[in-house]
């Protein structure tokens, strides 16, 4: 695959090379030797899921729960690697599905639930990804009580608590050393907690996120990555360097210019992309390798790689977008890996080497909190890292003193009439432009 991204480049430069036929017939047999190559390599995940019926069999005797196991897409196919990577972390959470999700045969019977509790494994192919489910349908998870650890454990405060939704507190429990477990048994309160899990799925450049409702039981969605060996890259330009961006984690690509829409606002000293009546926190390339000195104005200011990590969204300003490629992605060296904001390296078609950026370490730089890790900056749990910074929203309201709120927490900015402010009971509302039939009521106005 290198040799003939080389020859692609050499020929790119040269459109009426005679080489051009003989290439587009040798790219195709070298497409047809990695897709036979890949397959050589793929192995049902079923093969990972053997172990799991007598594990739930011994847990269920031991627990003195009736338990049943379900497993759907058994031969959905996936890498052997990943395959290896992905087997004890869904030990672990059948064995926490078990333990912590499901109530025992009175309990159900008592909440009008079959006696026998049921965890649901299923896998299935979604694009160049699989995506695994694991369900029950137990007692959910304790909000309060992941609140209450979360403070105890210094990760939140009491007076934040309450301002998180239900999603983010439940996202606690990939905190690392998080765990409700009273007892120290053989399968709870061991120390291995959600963020072992978590850190192994990130090994492998995946995403996990967590549902669950109080008295119906969690879900937890793993999204990982066909294969390891070769992926599709987005390759960009900044400050006269190139990177490769996965093109897993790229949502959009936007060119932005000096006063025309879309455009970058600055609030406070943070810049934002307002795309299509949304903010995006936006983070300059060059400022977050510091590289090339400061950006000089121009009306061209580059492109936005609107990236996905989770739930949360970003930009990434870069100089320019040469091409896409299929690389082969090569592990960082041993000194290099504590740079998280890059995952790997690769070699283009000209010969030069090139990182990888990771899109979860370029969100972790900025400061934007993943859907697999806690909603609060991973700084506050941890005395290695840099304090904590939160992006908020200043103005001023009532009197001339500033107030701020987070900036996660806003939706967009609209600028109105205050003429057309109305009062229902007592309370003023205001219609949005988004939805004239609905009303959106304002805090009280002073």
């Amino acid at each position: 695959m290198l040799t003939r991204n080389q020859l692609i480049e050499i020929v790119r430069r040269h459109q009426e090379s005679e080489f051009k036929s003989p290439l587009q017939r040798l790219s195709q047999v070298t497409a047809e030797l990695q897709e036979g190559v890949l397959k050589a390599r793929m192995q049902p995940i079923g093969s990972a899921w053997q172990k799991l019926p007598r594990i739930v069999r011994d847990l269920s005797a031991d627990l003195k729960k009736p338990i049943d196991l379900e497993m759907h897409g058994a031969d959905t196919e996936l890498d052997r690697q990943v395959l290896e990577l992905i087997k004890d972390p869904l030990t672990h959470m059948v064995r926490n599905a078990a333990d912590h999700g499901l109530e025992s045969g009175p309990q159900r019977r008592a909440a009008g639930k079959p006696e026998r509790g049921t965890i649901r494994l299923s896998a299935c192919h979604e694009g160049r990804h699989i995506l695994i489910e694991l369900s029950d349908d137990g007692r959910g998870l304790d909000i309060e009580r992941i609140g209450a650890k979360a403070v105890a454990l210094g990760l939140t405060t009491e007076a934040d608590i309450g301002k998180l939704t239900q999603a983010q507190v439940q996202r606690f429990i990939f905190a690392p050393g998080f765990s409700t477990a009273e007892n120290i048994t053989s399968v709870s309160g061991r120390g291995i907690g959600m963020d072992v899990v978590r850190a192994n799925i990130d090994k492998i450049g995946g995403i996990i996120d967590v549902r669950s409702d109080r008295g119906r039981g969690t879900t937890f969605i793993i999204k990982i990555p066909l294969t390891l060996a070769i992926v599709s890259a987005l390759i960009v330009e900044a400050a006269g360097d190139r990177f490769a961006i996965p093109q897993l984690a790229v949502l959009e690509l936007v060119r932005v210019r000096g006063g025309s829409e879309p455009c970058i606002e600055h609030i406070k000293d943070s810049a934002v992309l307002r795309l299509r009546n949304k903010l995006l926190p936006l983070v300059e390339l060059r400022a977050l390798l510091a590289i090339g000195g400061g950006r000089e104005p121009a009306a061209d200011l580059g492109f936005v790689v609107v990236m996905q990590v989770g739930s949360q969204s970003f930009g990434l300003l870069v100089d320019g977008v040469s091409d896409t490629e299929e690389i082969v992605v090569k592990p960082m060296s041993s000194r290099l890996r504590r740079i998280s904001v890059f995952g790997g390296n690769t070699i283009l078609g000209d010969g030069s080497v090139i990182l990888i950026l990771d899109p979860n370490g370029v969100a972790h730089a900025v400061g934007i909190p993943q859907t697999t890790q806690s909603p609060l900056p991973r700084e506050r749990g941890s005395q290695r890292e840099q304090p904590a910074t939160e992006s908020m929203l200043v103005f001023r309201a009532g009197s001339p003193n500033p107030k701020a709120v987070l900036l996660s927490l806003v939706t967009r900015l609209e600028e109105i009439d205050a003429r057309t402010i109305e009062h229902l009971n007592g309370r003023p509302v205001v219609h949005t432009a988004a939805s004239s039939c609905r009303s959106c009521p304002l805090p009280p106005m002073q």
